[in-house]
C-alpha cells in the first residue's frame, strides 16, 4: 500500500458511539495539527444508533484532551462507503468480519485492525467501553492515539 495516495479513511466499530467516533475526533485533531488534509469520518456495523450523537462519555474523555466531537452522528456503514474511503479501520476483528460481509470482495484489500498500526500497546483490538466505567473510554483514547501517530507516521 502507498500510504503518501490515502486521502479519506473511515473508522468503524459497532454502534458508532463510542470507539469509532473517538477515533474519528483524535484523527481529525491530529491530521489538523500536522497540517495535512483529509476526508475522516466513522460509521458502525449495525444502526441500532442511527443519527445519535456520540456517548457522553466518550466525548467527556475526548473534550478533557482537546478532541471535538461537533456535528458528529452515528451511522451505519453503506457500501458506497467501500469505494469512497481508502483506508477502512475496524476496531476489532468482530467488525472487520462484518465488514467483509458487506465489502465487494474487491475491496477487502482497504478493510484492516486499527491497532495494526499501534507502536506502543500489544492490543489488537480496541475494546470496547460502552459497558464500563470512564477508565474504559480513557483506554480508548489511549490505543487511539498510539494508533494514529502510527498511522501517520506511514502516511509522512
Amino acid at each position: 500500500m502507498n500510504y503518501n495516495e490515502i486521502k479519506s479513511v473511515l473508522f468503524v466499530c459497532m454502534g458508532n458511539i463510542c470507539r469509532s467516533p473517538s477515533a474519528e475526533a483524535v484523527f481529525k485533531h491530529k491530521i489538523r495539527t500536522l497540517g495535512k488534509s483529509l476526508v475522516v469520518d466513522s460509521a458502525g456495523t449495525v444502526g441500532a444508533h442511527a443519527r445519535e450523537k456520540p456517548d457522553q462519555r466518550a466525548q467527556k474523555a475526548g473534550k478533557l484532551r482537546g478532541y471535538s466531537f461537533d456535528k458528529m452522528r452515528a451511522r451505519k456503514v453503506t457500501e458506497q462507503d467501500f469505494e469512497n474511503f481508502d483506508l477502512v479501520l475496524a476496531m476489532d476483528k468482530q467488525n472487520v468480519a462484518a465488514l467483509e460481509r458487506m465489502a465487494p470482495r474487491h475491496l477487502h484489500h482497504k478493510i484492516q485492525l486499527f491497532l495494526d498500526y499501534a507502536e506502543n500497546y500489544n492490543e489488537s483490538e480496541v475494546p470496547d467501553p460502552y459497558y464500563g466505567g470512564a477508565r474504559g473510554f480513557q483506554f480508548v483514547l489511549d490505543l487511539v492515539e498510539d494508533a494514529s501517530d502510527g498511522l501517520l507516521m506511514r502516511m509522512d
